[in-house]
This record gives C-alpha cells, structure tokens and sequence, in this order.
C-alpha cells in the first residue's frame, strides 16, 4: 500500500508564490516519476509538471513560473510555483509511478490541495 500526502494549498495574491510538497510513503521500492496535475471546475485535469529520471517538463501555461523538484530519498516531491496568477486556481494533485517490494508498478494519487490565485 502506498500513500501520497500534499500540503502547502492555499489562497495567495496574483504575482505571489506557493510551494506544495507531496510525500511518498508505504510499499516502497522505486519511484520511476513523480508529477503535479491540477484541474480546475469544469476542466479536465492537466499536467502540470512531471520529474522523471534526471528529466522535468512542464505545461506550457507555467514554464519558466513553476519548478518541480524531489528531496534527497527522492520520496517527496515539491511544485514551487512563482508568479501566480489566477488562471493557477485549481485543485492540485500528485502522481507517483511506484514500484513496490515484490508488487508491480503502479501509479498512485493523492487526494488533492486547492490552490486559489485571488486579489
């Protein structure tokens, strides 16, 4: 069983910034990739920005705004997203490609952060 857990959502003015962060923890043996969606009411839900290998890419809509990173153990993963503007509002969510001791890889979801670009 895995988990993901995202924190740091919240309601920031346009032109501000946010880090959200996502730990991986459970049945654990190697994470291939992990990635930020976001989708916003009435949208589908969109890549945002996904760190694979040494290898990170990004939606068009935040290159150059949004940086996606992993900490040393390579089980969290953070989205510092700078220059806000409030076509960033949506509900955030991570993504991780794990593979498990003696399980197959998978791909697993957190639950969600709502993140709010608003004067």
């Amino acid at each position: 069983q895995v988990q993901l857990v995202e924190s740091g959502g919240g309601l920031v003015q346009p032109g501000g910034s946010l880090r959200l962060s996502c730990a991986a923890s459970g049945n654990i043996f190697v994470i291939y990739a992990m990635a930020w969606y976001r989708q916003a009411p009435g949208n589908q839900r969109e890549l945002v920005a996904i760190s694979r290998g040494g290898t990170t890419n990004y939606a068009d809509s935040v290159k150059g705004r949004f940086t996606i990173s992993r900490d040393n153990a390579k089980t969290v993963v953070y989205l510092q997203m700078n220059s806000l503007k409030p076509e960033d509002t949506a509900v955030y969510y991570c993504n991780a490609e794990i593979q498990g001791v003696t399980t197959a890889t998978s791909r697993y979801w957190g639950q969600g952060t709502q993140v709010t670009v608003s004067s």
